[in-house]
């Protein structure tokens, strides 16, 4: 019963990858946006910055670990 309910989140293909991702970058830009509000200039920008950088992170994590998956597939 719960290896089935596991099996839901795991990320088999680029198509869900990228979907996460995207769902991702939207709550980023949307926290980003919060600290622009709230935290005017410099720091905010700063701030915006940081959480967009750190989707850019996640996402190239998720792709390469899609990737490094897929060869241990092709090995076996």
């Amino acid at each position: 019963m719960f290896g089935k309910l596991g099996r839901l989140f795991v990320i088999k293909t680029r198509f869900e990858a990228c979907a996460i991702i995207y769902a991702l970058a939207l709550g980023a830009v949307e926290r980003g946006q919060v600290y622009l509000s709230v935290y005017p200039g410099f720091g905010g920008k700063l701030l915006f910055l940081a959480c967009t950088a750190a989707v850019f992170m996640a996402g190239s994590k998720i792709f390469d670990c899609l990737r490094h998956e897929q060869a241990d597939r092709l090995r076996l």
